[in-house]
């Protein structure tokens, strides 16, 4: 039986925030409202290679848990997606998830992931 890989569990420290680029701006608006929709705990968007966003929610289901950055990274995957240029995630924590942070990085080693509060506030960019 194949070995089922651990799910990443580092929660990655965003360094001091910088001023965003305009789309990197209307991420941080795509995923305050993706988690505003359904009150989730977190939103998350991203920017793929061709400039198309994708937002999504965290899901919290007895079956299946996500975070909104696994989701939006699956989400721009099935769209055709193969590499991602940058990502927000809206929280109410102060640093990354590590899980989110690795599904970002299976498509880009070097896009900014920038953490966000929920009011909109960018806490940080994780780079690495």
């Amino acid at each position: 039986m194949p070995e089922t890989p651990a799910t990443p569990t580092a929660r990655p420290t965003p360094t001091a925030p910088a001023p965003l680029s305009t789309e990197d701006a209307k991420l941080v608006v795509l995923a305050r409202g993706a988690r505003g929709r359904v009150a989730a705990v977190e939103g998350a968007a991203v920017r793929d290679q061709d400039g198309r966003t994708y937002a999504a929610a965290s899901v919290a289901l007895p079956s299946l848990t996500l975070t909104a950055l696994q989701l939006a990274v699956a989400s721009a995957v099935a769209a055709g997606a193969s590499r991602l240029e940058a990502a927000v995630v809206v929280t109410e924590a102060s640093t990354l998830d590590g899980a989110g942070h690795a599904a970002v990085r299976d498509l880009a080693v070097d896009a900014p992931i920038h953490v966000a509060a929920p009011d909109g506030t960018v806490l940080g960019t994780v780079t690495q």
